[in-house]
């Protein structure tokens, strides 16, 4: 599919996939949808891929949610309508290589289709996060049950029963565990390509592996997922110590955050 609505190029086996709708505020309509749809698609079946940053064009906004303008197709039959995640989120899509996302401005409703599946979330100094939904009478759910699993309970909440009238900052969010890093602005995304490649460099499988078993477990009694994550060892431990050199691989070079 020829991409319109997100720019997407692959180096040094990462790839970077940029929201390009700017004048929207990188809201999502029919058309990107499609194209996550693609894009995951691709990014699942190439293993020259092996981590994905995602980030926004402009200054204002990563993402804020639908495009209310344009909005989205709805099957008329209203047992046959989607979730929107079906189409932007990765691990709906089976999508098992990491995701980094690099927030700036605001980030708001569906752009959590993609915060809350993020492997890594970094964000800038003057980024906002929150959700209107409530606000113009629509029920919040789909985006803070997702929040809910990464966030604590409380904080999801209020996130979701606030709506426009309070926004969670960049100082919050780390406090809350939303984002792991802070930045500033200039800094952003190259400090979310140096994370990618750090993690690029290390064997594909035992970092798809890892992802897959953590996620999943999400869904999972403990002791299913402990059952699960073992079996999942057995599978991806030979085809990952293949791919790498224990005798080269670099202890002594490390950062402390």
């Amino acid at each position: 599919m020829e991409l319109e609505t997100v720019l997407f190029e692959v180096t040094d086996h990462v790839a970077t996939v940029t929201l390009n709708r700017p004048e929207a505020m990188n809201g999502f309509n029919q058309r990107m949808m499609e194209e996550f749809a693609a894009l995951w698609d691709t990014v699942k079946h190439d293993d020259d891929v092996r981590v994905v940053v995602l980030r926004g064009a402009g200054d204002r906004a990563f993402c804020t949610g639908m495009d209310v303008k344009e909005g989205i197709d709805r099957h008329p039959n209203v047992w046959s309508q989607t979730d929107p995640g079906e189409f932007l989120s990765p691990k709906l899509n089976q999508v098992w290589k990491p995701l980094v996302c690099a927030v700036h401005g605001m980030a708001a409703g569906g752009a959590f289709y993609w915060l809350n599946e993020a492997d890594i979330l970094i964000c800038s100094e003057e980024a906002t996060f929150f959700d209107p939904h409530v606000s113009y009478g629509l029920t919040a759910a789909l985006e803070p049950i997702g929040l809910a699993r990464r966030i604590p309970l409380g904080e999801a909440l209020r996130i979701a029963l606030l709506g426009l009238d309070e926004r969670v900052s960049a100082a919050r969010a780390l406090q809350i565990g939303l984002v792991s890093e802070v930045l500033p602005r200039e800094e952003l995304w190259d400090r979310a390509d140096g994370i990618a490649r750090i993690i690029a460099a290390k064997p594909p499988a035992a970092i798809q592996g890892t992802v897959r078993a953590i996620w999943e477990s999400l869904d999972s009694t403990r002791t299913q997922a402990l059952r699960t994550g073992l079996s999942y060892t057995q599978l991806g431990n030979p085809i990952g110590k293949a791919e790498v050199d224990r005798a080269t691989v670099p202890r002594g070079k490390w950062t402390l955050r």
